[in-house]
């Protein structure tokens, strides 16, 4: 029993050197790249990690010498299903408490919209606010200032979110309306970089429901009608 035992720990001792070489490996070649923020996962596509970036997700081989950047889709099922996108979902559910939300009185779908006060079909959609939450659909808002961090969008926006009553200033931003200075803890960071794992480019990038990434403004029906067939699979 206890040579079992030995076995079996000298077994994961070997698996667990044999991780650690693979992802020394990727951080080496990445590194390269000037890709320093990484965080390395498994990943469902066989002889590879999945690696995430300050410029996205990759899927990078064990020896770290091959790398591919863009969605995976696991075709295996009735419907394809972006894996990548469903990898993150876990990192939207961590920053709920920070969205600024426009619930629908009678909800039946929700969308996270990454957006930018300076961008003009991220007011027009936020215009028809009462349109969208009328037909069902609650919208949540998450920071993707288009100048990048640390420019002078990031900094209106996070006065913004460091408002005791965000949905207000977010309200008066959107009209155009001057903003006062505020600062707190909040991090727009993770918001932005969010942002780039999901490979948004522009503004408004509209996260749905299920998952899916729809680049790009939807008038109120367009979203309703797009929302309501993907709940049916079509």
């Amino acid at each position: 029993m206890k040579k079992r035992f030995m076995l079996i720990s000298l077994l994961l001792a070997s698996v667990t050197g044999v991780a650690r070489a693979d992802d020394a490996a990727i951080q080496a070649s990445l590194k390269k790249l000037g890709l320093q923020q990484i965080e390395i996962q498994s990943s469902p596509l066989a002889g590879t990690k999945t690696v995430l970036t300050e410029s996205g997700v990759l899927y990078v081989s064990e020896d770290g010498k091959h790398f591919i950047q863009g969605p995976l889709y696991d075709v295996s099922g009735t419907q394809p299903v972006n894996v990548t996108n469903k990898l993150l979902e876990k990192k939207v559910d961590a920053l709920t408490s920070e969205m600024i939300v426009y619930k629908a009185a009678k909800e039946q779908h929700v969308i996270t919209v990454f957006t930018d006060i300076t961008c003009g079909y991220c007011r027009k959609l936020h215009e028809q606010m009462a349109d969208y939450n009328a037909l069902g659909i609650t919208v949540r808002y998450l920071a993707f200032p288009r100048q990048g961090l640390n420019s002078p969008t990031e900094k209106e926006m996070k006065s913004i979110w460091c408002t005791a009553d965000r949905k207000k200033s977010f309200d008066a931003a959107m009209k155009g309306e001057e903003i006062s200075p505020a600062d707190c803890k909040i991090n727009l960071d993770e918001h932005y970089k969010l942002g780039v794992l999901y490979g948004i480019q522009g503004t408004p990038a509209i996260l749905l429901d299920n998952g899916i990434m729809v680049p790009g403004y939807q008038g109120p029906q367009e979203m309703k009608q797009m929302l309501d067939s993907q709940k049916r699979g079509g």
